[in-house]
């Protein structure tokens, strides 16, 4: 029998609280969304607690994901960040980081913002998230696109029914149970 996430995280030092707290309820502020995008691109190939752990490090490190700030580092930041033992330290990544800031400030002009782009694409299939989400971002493959949007309410599985987490989804109307409840097939197992 495979444990979930609902079975090994409450009650657990670092994922505990963000499981109960965080996963997979709705964020709409531009810094959070950023950040919860650039934690899950550093998620790929480690395990969330290492994310978890470094969670503050990287809020220092990225001016508290401020978009503009970000969208602006030059060679002289992604040294920096290189060099900074409290993120992970990976070229790739940085480099994402810094380019998807610039395309969230894009998205002000096109859509009114990150949300708001979101919010116009949805509901869509984890297929068609991702292929949405590898033209417009770097480094968002499938299981970085799908994390993301489970953990921000855009798509199902964050948490099993019964879950006390997801009986707390079911109060707030997250969009990927909205979507469901008006016909979208593709949630209805859900």
């Amino acid at each position: 029998m495979t444990l979930s996430y609902c079975d090994v995280a409450p009650g657990h030092e670092w994922h505990g609280s963000y499981h109960d707290a965080e996963y997979g309820l709705p964020l709409t502020g531009e810094a959070e969304l950023f950040a919860r995008l650039v934690l899950e691109i550093n998620q790929a190939g480690l395990s969330w607690l290492t994310i978890l752990k470094k969670r503050d490090g990287f809020r220092r490190a990225y001016d508290g994901f401020e978009v503009d700030r970000v969208a602006a580092y030059g060679p002289e930041d992604v040294a920096r960040l290189m060099a900074d033992p409290g993120i992970i330290r990976n070229r790739l990544k940085i480099e994402a980081a810094i380019h998807n800031a610039g395309v969230i400030r894009r998205l002000r002009e096109s859509h009114g913002g990150f949300h708001p782009w979101l919010l116009a694409h949805h509901p869509r299939t984890k297929a068609e998230w991702v292929k949405l989400f590898k033209k417009t971002f770097r480094f968002t493959g499938g299981e970085i696109v799908g994390e993301f949007l489970m953990s921000i309410s855009f798509l199902p599985g964050a948490h099993q029914p019964g879950c006390p987490a997801y009986i707390r989804l079911t109060r707030v109307g997250v969009p990927w149970m909205q979507a469901r409840d008006t016909g979208f097939s593709d949630f209805a197992a859900f």
